[in-house]
């Protein structure tokens, strides 16, 4: 959303390729954009590919709910062999025979790793225990004693089986590691496993189809072309149309009554824009965050 000499702002959706980082994106759009007003909404390895949102401008401010938001990605796991770092960029620590797999087998081993579960997190992940980042722990020699977290696992599918390689479609929550589902897979097969490819495909209401190539991110003009607009990209939180003096109240912080059959987190919309991040319960909506 552009116009006169405003900032550019909204939410850039990029399919980022094999190689950076997702901070090695989010520099080179400081950079194409000439703003340092930029950040991402969740990592992606560097050797994953896909879709990673962009929050530019004022719409930094709904990154966080971007980040808190489903996931969904496609990948690739193989079977027979076991990784230190539960994907195909580690050193292999075990190996084993898994040509006698059937896909019937593989998909009763899903089956344990579907709705809300505890998964344990990698060693090489970014998770802290006593101040200290896992990966840092792991790469110096030592183990990090991480603590299994809940998730939610959607939806999980196995697109296909071409023994030792299953490729699987995952909606999750955000904070799963696709990596663990590949390790823990093979640990229920006996024969190990881990990640041999990933990608991304939506976040909350944004699909993979509306991602720009990195190499757009030079032209302003496709780049502002493409910038989804934050209620848009809060398409999968509840929406509330407010009346003139419902805006009166939120734009100076104060509660308005409920409506029937709202609950929880929700955005509210004046004309046709997000004016507020807010929470409903029982007794009224109050806003957290007033945009406009």
């Amino acid at each position: 959303m552009t116009g006169g000499s405003a900032e550019m702002s909204g939410v850039l959706a990029v399919d980022k390729p094999a190689g950076p980082t997702s901070h090695d994106v989010v520099a080179m759009a400081r950079r194409a954009l000439r703003t340092r007003r930029i950040g991402h909404t969740g990592t992606l390895d560097p050797f994953a590919t896909g879709l990673l949102l962009l929050c530019i401008g004022s719409a930094t401010r709904i990154a966080a709910h971007l980040t808190g938001s489903d996931k969904r990605y496609r990948a690739t796991i193989r079977l027979g062999a076991a990784t230190d770092t539960d994907d195909h960029t580690g050193s292999v620590l075990e190996e084993r025979d898994a040509n006698g797999i059937t896909r019937a087998d593989v998909e009763n081993a899903l089956e344990a790793q579907r709705g809300t579960i505890m998964q344990m997190p990698p060693q090489y992940s970014a998770k802290k225990k006593d101040g200290q980042r896992a990966y840092s722990v792991a790469r110096s020699g030592g183990v990090a004693e991480l603590e299994a977290v809940g998730i939610t696992i959607r939806e999980l599918r196995l697109v296909s089986w071409n023994a030792p390689f299953a490729e699987i479609d995952v909606l999750c929550s955000a904070g799963t590691y696709i990596r663990a589902i590949a390790r823990d897979l093979g640990n229920v097969l006996e024969v190990g496993g881990h990640l041999t490819a990933l990608r991304r495909t939506e976040i909350g209401a944004i699909s993979i189809d509306d991602a720009l190539p990195l190499d757009a991110m030079s032209d302003p003009e496709r780049v502002t072309a493409a910038l989804i607009a934050p209620l848009r990209a809060l398409g999968d939180m509840a929406t509330l149309e407010l009346n003139d003096e419902e805006i009166g109240h939120i734009r100076h912080g104060r509660s308005i009554p409920v409506r029937e059959g709202v609950i929880g987190s929700i955005a509210l919309s004046a004309y046709g824009e997000l004016f507020a991040l807010a929470v409903a319960d029982a007794d009224s909506i109050r806003p957290r965050k007033v945009f406009l």
